[in-house]
């Protein structure tokens, strides 16, 4: 069973507000069983609703509409479904005593435009919006049920929970889909691919495998498609064991995990604490830490030493080792890592220096080259890693990868 989502209003086209509406209904159908065709967003001319309804019709089970049913005059929607569906408006008596009832609490004296929420196309069946004054509609055309709704979030997900959905369950038998998402950092996507094809091609032909990568990280979604949902959960239980397996050391979560926040249930749980020294990513990592609650239970500070005076008088850096050296090299970073444990009174610090971009480069130290170390209670070690030109993705990339390291090292030296 397959569904089209339609957005109505040119707010949406020019960018003024973004389509959540889409997305909101996207997964609660696919919760249902129920795949998405398309999602489209068009303009609240008649002619294009017309045409976009047309181009729908046959090709989905359902097709879902929201935006266009208010009672001003931009709103047109009304009119394009009595030409699409050829019928014409009649007022909706039920609709008129909600919209009264709705108003007079608020002491607003009901006017023609309120009356006109009333007014729905003849051979529609009304859907009860307990919330708004805007009903739902449903019909049938060509073997395709249309659902128009209002555009405002919280009315349609009513609408789409009390109305929309249970009616669908009633009319089709559909499939179970579920969705498990692995999390992965330090491969890019290729790489990750080939590590993984011979797991990836044995799968289940009810298991599909898809790959979502960011400058964060590599997200593996696995969607498993059948009649049997406690067979399903078994099967995706099987292969994501398999996959943990193959590459333990790149899985760092799954679902909604974040890094940061899988380092901190670890801190909490061997009761450490941390800190961090950072110049290229300036304070991204941080932020990153702190963006989870409960993180001052383990997380102390950090220091932001940009410049190299800094670096110097805050993390007690010898001045010449930096002049030998230069700020972006493993003995810098190693010492700003060592020198945060120790100002900061932590068990674990980050460090990172490096050079972010756009420019900045040298032949031998490129931008993109980043320099990492992670200080622990008994070493101190680094790593230097050559992202590419774009400064944004350097930092975030820098700061993933800054965590993974402490991460592994976490693993590595843990104790219950």
């Amino acid at each position: 069973m397959e569904a089209d989502l339609i957005t109505i209003g040119d707010e949406i086209l020019i960018g003024q507000i973004v389509d959540t509406n889409s997305a909101w209904m996207a997964q609660k159908l696919n919760d249902e069983g129920i795949n998405i065709r398309q999602i489209t967003s068009i303009s609240d001319q008649p002619e294009h609703i017309i045409s976009t309804l047309n181009e729908s019709a046959g090709k989905s089970s359902v097709v879902l509409v929201t935006g266009g049913l208010g009672p001003t005059k931009d709103d047109r929607t009304k009119s394009a479904l009595c030409t699409f569906f050829g019928t014409h408006l009649i007022e909706h008596q039920g609709v008129l005593d909600h919209v009264i009832h709705l108003l007079a609490p608020r002491g607003i004296v009901i006017n023609s435009l309120n009356r006109d929420q009333a007014l729905v196309p003849a051979s529609a069946t009304v859907l009860h919006n307990k919330l708004g004054t805007a009903p739902g509609l449903w019909f049938k055309h060509e073997g395709t049920i249309f659902v128009f709704m209002p555009g405002v979030p919280f009315e349609m997900k009513y609408l789409m929970e009390n109305e929309v959905i249970p009616r669908l369950n009633k009319l089709f038998n559909t499939l179970t889909i579920l969705h498990r998402t692995i999390l992965t950092t330090g491969l890019g996507e290729s790489m990750l691919a080939e590590k993984i094809s011979n797991w990836e091609e044995n799968l289940p032909e009810c298991i599909s495998l898809a790959y979502l990568p960011n400058p964060q990280n590599v997200r593996l979604r696995l969607s498993a498609r059948g009649e049997n949902k406690k067979y399903l959960l078994k099967l995706l239980d099987k292969e994501i064991k398999e996959l943990t397996e193959i590459i333990p050391e790149y899985i760092y979560g799954y679902e909604e995990d974040t890094m940061a926040g899988n380092i901190g249930e670890i801190l909490k749980e061997q009761n450490l604490t941390l800190s961090v020294a950072e110049s290229c990513t300036g304070g991204y990592i941080a932020h990153l830490i702190t963006s989870n609650p409960g993180s001052s239970q383990y997380f102390k500070g950090g220091i932001i030493a940009y410049s190299n005076e800094l670096k110097i008088d805050l993390l007690g850096i010898d001045r010449n080792v930096i002049s030998d050296r230069g700020a972006v090299s493993k003995e810098v970073v190693e010492a700003m890592a060592v020198g945060a444990r120790m100002h900061l009174h932590t068990d674990y610090a980050i460090a990172t220096s490096g050079i972010a971009g756009p420019d900045g480069g040298t032949p031998e130290k490129p931008v993109g080259t980043v320099w990492i170390a992670v200080a622990g209670p008994d070493s101190v070690f680094s790593k230097v890693s050559n992202f590419a030109n774009n400064r944004e993705r350097n930092i975030i990339r820098s700061s993933m990868t800054a965590l993974n390291m402490l991460r592994l090292e976490l693993i590595k030296n843990k104790t219950i």
